[in-house]
């Protein structure tokens, strides 16, 4: 006989469970009660929020499920951020949420939610577990389902006296991956197609990668000279320093990559869904009807023909494609000599950051410097904001599992992944790029990072204004600022409220010895580098925007 608390975690042990993230609650206190005894690590955190995204980066860096324990309602509610990332960006994650006792249900009981009505469109899956003696099934099928086809949040809820029932029940069994590959058939029209090709163009994105398979898809590429780009906030898929690099389609492309997608006769779409983002507003790609030879590589066949009708869809993960092409012999005579090296060098002129700018800090050099001191295997947490673009345009990410960002396009985001990235890899450097709006999102998770003793340096860089919505303002309604200015602490202080290690930039030439001095603490760092705010872009700034509307 074993409470419904003792399932759930051994549930989560026979499935693979490492680590779990959470802000306990006593609708839960049976599943915590039960981790006592276990050696599944657990990261207490300070909203669920945080919570969330945490779990959300351990499966974007895993590809296994995050797994995420909040409670009912406003718990619930706070942790939704996190599932909407996961949704978008198909990340796997399962979140946990203690519910009401059964009695009491349809009632509007204390902090009740449905949350199979809450959750509908934001999950792949939300059931609520009302018999115990499931649980081994309700939580097999939730990793079997996170990670299966397009991968995705699950959300189970517990109700707390279920989880307090003694009860028999047959012990969990892990789940199965379930793979899907290319047939032979579809692998031979892939060639002839690429064969005929004058300009072909292959994009990697979305999830269900490995080291291994970005390893074999660079193979590919390299036998057929492919010109090879990434997704929005996939960078990490492609060295961006190998000869077949072209850069990323995403916000702020490129204007010659992005005329390079256009012109493309032959467009290898490979794991992403190229959603509104990389398609710059699905004008990259016509929809429905491409203008492109279109093949579009995808593991959930629902995508295939969702938005643009491909000339030939290819229902495979990442994984089992990119090790079945990587042995495709290429042709004897290739018909686009020369467009791998020519893209290549578009992206090296297009990344190398501007040295100037407005004010006494420029962003510029910084990034410069940092790329000289990063090792490869440092891995770039962000959320969202104009100042993520010094990060995605100018970082050259060189190996898989780098990167954590949200292509959802979340604020708050950077600081919990750049927490659950350190709990991953304590051995690897970990950098958190965060505006000051974006960081007082889930600051108070920087707590986190000082409980468990992880030294992650956190770049906070302070324009004190919401600087993407500012700039748009500005096009749209020059001169008329409304809602867009902040008052910000002292961020280097902050840190140093916490325990931790801050410095101050403002000016450019202090960041050097700011870094080495974050670096040599050994304990969580806060780098405040105050920007001037007319430096909105690498190249524009704001009296650019407002006088040119």
């Amino acid at each position: 006989m074993k409470t419904g608390g003792e399932l759930i975690v051994e549930a989560l042990v026979a499935n693979g469970a490492e680590r779990l993230f959470c802000v306990p609650g006593e609708s839960y206190l049976a599943v915590l009660d039960a981790l006592y005894d276990t050696n599944i690590g657990v990261t207490v955190c300070r909203a669920e929020g945080g919570a969330a995204m945490m779990a959300d980066a351990w499966g974007k860096l895993t590809g296994k499920p995050g797994v995420c324990f909040v409670t009912r309602g406003p718990g619930a509610t706070n942790a939704s951020p996190g599932i909407h990332i996961a949704m978008q960006d198909s990340t796997p994650l399962i979140l946990f949420i203690g519910q009401v006792q059964r009695d009491a249900r349809e009632r509007e009981a204390f902090q009740e939610v449905e949350y199979r009505r809450f959750f509908a469109d934001t999950a792949k899956w939300v059931a609520e577990i009302d018999d115990a003696r499931r649980i081994p099934e309700f939580v097999t099928r939730a990793f079997a389902v996170a990670t299966s086809g397009r991968p995705g949040p699950v959300v189970l809820a517990l109700p707390e006296d279920m989880l307090t029932d003694k009860v028999e029940a047959v012990a969990a069994q892990g789940w199965q991956p379930v793979e899907t590959g290319p047939s032979a058939a579809v692998i031979e029209k892939l060639a002839d197609l690429l064969q005929g090709a004058r300009k072909p163009f292959m994009i990697l994105g979305g999830s269900r990668w490995s080291e291994q398979a970005v390893h074999s898809i660079t193979r590919f590429a390299e036998k057929w000279q492919l010109p090879v780009g990434c997704s929005f906030r996939r960078q990490m898929l492609f060295d961006h320093l190998h000869p077949n690099y072209a850069g990323d389609v995403g916000i702020g492309i490129n204007p010659a990559l992005g005329a390079r997608v256009k012109e493309a006769d032959v467009l290898l779409l490979v794991g992403s869904r190229f959603g509104e983002m990389p398609s710059s507003g699905y004008t990259l790609m016509d929809s429905p009807y491409p203008k492109q030879t279109l093949i579009h590589v995808h593991p959930d066949a629902e995508e295939l023909g969702r938005v643009y009708r491909p000339t030939l869809a290819i229902n495979a993960a990442a994984d089992a494609f990119a090790a079945v092409v990587e042995h495709l012999a290429p042709p004897s005579h290739i018909n686009w000599p020369g467009e791998a090296e020519t893209a290549h060098q578009s992206y090296l002129a297009w990344s190398t950051p501007p040295q100037t700018g407005p004010g006494k800090v420029a962003m510029g050099p910084i990034m410069t410097y940092l790329e000289s001191v990063l090792p490869e295997d440092a891995i770039m947490t962000n959320g969202a904001g104009n100042y993520a673009t010094w990060l995605h345009r100018f970082h050259r990410f060189r190996r898989f599992g780098t990167q954590a960002a949200p292509t959802s396009g979340s604020m708050g985001y950077g600081l919990p992944a750049a927490v659950a990235a350190k709990q991953l890899h304590p051995d690897r450097m970990v950098v958190c790029f965060a505006g000051d709006g974006c960081f007082l999102m889930n600051g108070q998770d920087f707590a986190t990072a000082v409980k468990y003793e992880l030294p992650i340096i956190v770049l906070v860089i302070n324009n004190s204004i919401y600087g993407t919505i500012r700039m748009h303002q500005e096009r749209e309604y020059p001169g008329r600022v409304s809602a867009t200015e902040l008052t910000n602490p002292d961020f280097a202080m902050l840190a140093r409220a916490f325990g931790s290690h801050g410095e101050t930039v403002e000016t450019t030439d202090a960041f050097e010895a700011a870094w080495q001095r974050a670096v040599a603490s050994g304990k969580p760092a806060i780098i405040e580098i105050r920007l001037d705010p007319e430096a909105i872009t690498p190249t524009r700034t704001l009296s650019d925007i407002r006088d040119k509307r």
